[in-house]
């Protein structure tokens, strides 16, 4: 999920440098490379299984963007637990070329990825995804201009999820009307959320 230019992040203690382990799923506890050299962690295990957790009525079948794609954690979790297809963005070339070489001894056909900068991504014409994975580079205040065009390019609808992941301390970032985080968690210095679609909300202020 990480960007290899942009995240900065330490990688958490007693993570092997250029591996991660997908948590459940058709390839659980498998490990997986990320590129070597470049500054890419993926998301903490204990916040993928919260997440995943979450996602469990609607992951089986579903078209999923992992934006800001990074190592495809995020994204090659969403595939080992039955999503239909995902799109891996990120401007790193060497980050894709492991995602697709992951995907490849994976034998899995459901992912593509696309090198590409996120918000020029979001400027072409939208093919409204189920679930969308949005973990920009910390400290940047992305999050919020990212979720605005997300939204009002109709990247999502009324029955999609948005995950949005940012560093302890910043606030969440401002959603459109008719969206509201529906769930929030934090595990160290990391703040994570899914936001929904709840029109009932859409007229508040």
């Amino acid at each position: 999920m990480a960007k290899p230019s942009n995240r900065g992040r330490k990688r958490a203690p007693g993570r092997p440098a250029g591996a991660f382990r997908i948590i459940g799923g058709e390839w659980r506890s498998r490990r997986l490379a990320v590129p070597s050299g470049a500054d890419v962690r993926p998301t903490p295990d204990r916040v993928r299984e919260t997440l995943f957790n979450w996602l469990a009525p609607v992951i089986a079948g579903a078209r999923c963007l992992d934006l800001y794609a990074g190592s495809g954690a995020l994204g090659l979790e969403a595939l080992s637990r039955g999503a239909a297809e995902v799109v891996f963005v990120d401007q790193a070339a060497g980050a894709l070329r492991q995602v697709a070489a992951n995907l490849e001894l994976l034998h899995c056909d459901r992912g593509r990825t696309v090198c590409m900068d996120a918000e020029r991504y979001l400027e072409g014409p939208a093919q409204p995804f189920d679930i969308v994975f949005l973990d920009p580079p910390y400290r940047r205040d992305m999050l919020a201009p990212v979720c605005a065009r997300l939204f009002a390019r109709g990247w999502v609808g009324p029955a999609s999820a948005v995950y949005l992941e940012h560093e302890a301390g910043a606030a969440p970032p401002a959603l459109p009307p008719g969206w509201v985080l529906a769930r929030s968690a934090a595990a160290g210095q990391v703040r994570y959320h899914l936001a929904r679609f709840e029109p009932h909300t859409a007229g508040e202020t």
